[in-house]
Parts: C-alpha cells; sequence; structure tokens
C-alpha cells in the first residue's frame, strides 16, 4: 500500500490541523480532521475546537467519557462499540443502505449502515475488545465532544492525531498514513504544473478544520482561500471557477477523478509536493490505558499486505 495523505493526501483521503508532527515511524497513508477540546473553557478559546451539538439520538452512557473510573479497562456498556464518523467521508466511511460483510448499522439513522476503511478497523477493534460495533453518524466537528461526552465511545473517521487534539483526547497508533495533492479543472492553465511553486499567486480552496486547509500554506505566494465545510463543496467550488485549485487526498485520487471527469490530478515531480503526511488514528477518551493498549495491539496485528487489500477492496465498492 502506497502512502497517501488525508489531508489527508494520497488518493484522497485525511484530514489534519495545522502544527502535525511528522509521521516518523509508520509506512501508510492515512489523513484527517481537527475536532473540538473537551474543556469549555479551551473550547471558548482554541482555533480547533468545535463545540457542536452531540448526534441526534444518541444517549451518553455512564462512565464511557473521560471521567470514567473504570480503571482504563471498559468502554461504554462493555458490549456495544459505538464507533463516531460523518459516514460521508468516502473512502474512510459513507453511508450504505445494505447491510452486508463490510458494514455496521447506523445507531441513529434508522435502517442505515456504515461501509469503509475506517469501518473495517472498528471491526478488527471490536473483536479484538469482545463487543459489537455500531456506527454513530454526527458532524466531523462534532466528534471529540460526543467522545468526552459519553455519546460515543470511540472515533474511527479518518482523524489525525494532533498535538491539539491530544489536549483533549488520546490516540492509537495509526492505521492508515496517507499524503496530500491538488486537483485543477480541465483546461485550467496549472493543469501542466509539476511543482507547488507553479501554483504561486493561484487561490486554493480547502476544507474547514482539517489540514487540507492548513497545508495551503506549503505552497508560496498562495492566495489562501476561506476554507468550505466539506470535500463535496470544494469539488462544487473548483467546478464553478470560484478557485483555481482544491487540495485532497490522494488514496482516493482514482475514485475522485471517476466521479468528476472534468478535473485533474497534479502530478508533482518528486520532493516537490506537498511535505506533509497524515496518519489516521483512533480516538479514545483519556484514563484509559488499557483499552488503548489493547487497540493498539489489535491495529498491529494486521499485517501491511491485509491493509492494502482492505483499502482496495473499498477503493472498488465506495459510492461514485
Amino acid at each position: 500500500m502506497t502512502t497517501h495523505d488525508h489531508s489527508h493526501s494520497h488518493s484522497p483521503i485525511t484530514r489534519i490541523p495545522h502544527g502535525t508532527p511528522p509521521v516518523s515511524s509508520l509506512s501508510r497513508r492515512s489523513f484527517l480532521k481537527l475536532s473540538a477540546t473537551a474543556a469549555l473553557g479551551v473550547c471558548a478559546t482554541s482555533a480547533l475546537a468545535a463545540c457542536g451539538p452531540a448526534a441526534p439520538g444518541v444517549t451518553p452512557v455512564a462512565g464511557s467519557g473521560s471521567s470514567s473510573s473504570a480503571g482504563g479497562s471498559v468502554l461504554g456498556d462493555g458490549k456495544t462499540l459505538r464507533v463516531g464518523m460523518e459516514a460521508a467521508y468516502a473512502p474512510f466511511n459513507w453511508q450504505a443502505t445494505e447491510a452486508s460483510d463490510t458494514t455496521i448499522p447506523i445507531q441513529n439513522v434508522a435502517g442505515a449502515y456504515a461501509d469503509g476503511y475506517d469501518v473495517q478497523f472498528a471491526k478488527v477493534i471490536a473483536k479484538a475488545l469482545g463487543m459489537e460495533p455500531v456506527a454513530v453518524k454526527m458532524s466531523f466537528s462534532g466528534l471529540i465532544d460526543s467522545l468526552n461526552n459519553g455519546q460515543i465511545d470511540i472515533i474511527l473517521a479518518g482523524m489525525s492525531a494532533t498535538d491539539e487534539r491530544r489536549q483533549a483526547i488520546d490516540f492509537s497508533d495509526p492505521y492508515f498514513i496517507g499524503h496530500f495533492g491538488l486537483l485543477v479543472k480541465k483546461g485550467s492553465r496549472f493543469e501542466g504544473a509539476t511543482s507547488l511553486s507553479d501554483f504561486a499567486g493561484s487561490a486554493v480552496l480547502g476544507q474547514k478544520d482539517t489540514l487540507l486547509d492548513s497545508v495551503i500554506d506549503e505552497i508560496p505566494n498562495v492566495t489562501h482561500l476561506t476554507p468550505v465545510d466539506s470535500v463535496p463543496s470544494q469539488i462544487s467550488q473548483l467546478t464553478q471557477g470560484t478557485c483555481d485549485a482544491i487540495t485532497y487526498n490522494t488514496e482516493n485520487t482514482d475514485g475522485f477523478l471517476k466521479a468528476n471527469p472534468g478535473l485533474v490530478a497534479i502530478q508533482f515531480e518528486d520532493g516537490k509536493g506537498f511535505s506533509q503526511v497524515v496518519p489516521v488514528n483512533a480516538g479514545l477518551a483519556k484514563g484509559k490505558p488499557e483499552v488503548l493498549k489493547r487497540v493498539n495491539d489489535a491495529i498491529a496485528a494486521v499485517p501491511e499486505e491485509e491493509r492494502t487489500s482492505m483499502f482496495d477492496a473499498v477503493i472498488a465498492r465506495q459510492p461514485a
């Protein structure tokens, strides 16, 4: 499996905030967004915080948040693993209408299921913990608050560990490493670009509260546009011509281009693209050291070859 980035960066996928430390010991692709901090005081002052509403239809479970005194050995009720995700961020997670061997039910959306790369690791982790996984669909910006409020037990949502997020929650080792790239419209004057320096003076659009936005600052003399809320919004703005390029996670390059034939993925020469890579990590409430170790052991037990096969299969079945 080649490395990609979420903001992910690769074929497309990883979201991460500015100031993310480099990934030095992993050989995978990944990405992610950034979330709220736990303390209300921090939430009021942190540029990374997002104290949004909880997911509808989800009831907190006593002892499942960061205030738990269960010795860090149990998540939630110990039976059902409630996995927070957007269920709208393919190939990491998306909503499906039918159950299959690759899906899990979405707890707060009747008759709906979640699939994607995050979901496959949710299955792996749940099995290691002796629990049954269900997805809880919510906005990315509300995930960390919901975790600390006990409304979900774990985050598997293409999220990357960052210094800011580590102030609020703990993270597992990465289960994916991704890379970033740029998409432009066919016929654009930037279509033949081979380095970030070729985009000097261009207007580039990212996704709010993710590395897809902060990574733009690697481009010299760029016009860094106000980010939008979602990847579909990025694509819409690019298609409408309101920007010259958008950032994306390179892992999903084939899927993006198949769904958007009017776009072109920039092919950077070696060393002339984005330097930042993006790890995708599971998020856990603080105070769960035993669970965190079991989660890391479960992730480590999945061979690289199996991860590659898993990711390729996800790419093949993701929605257009």
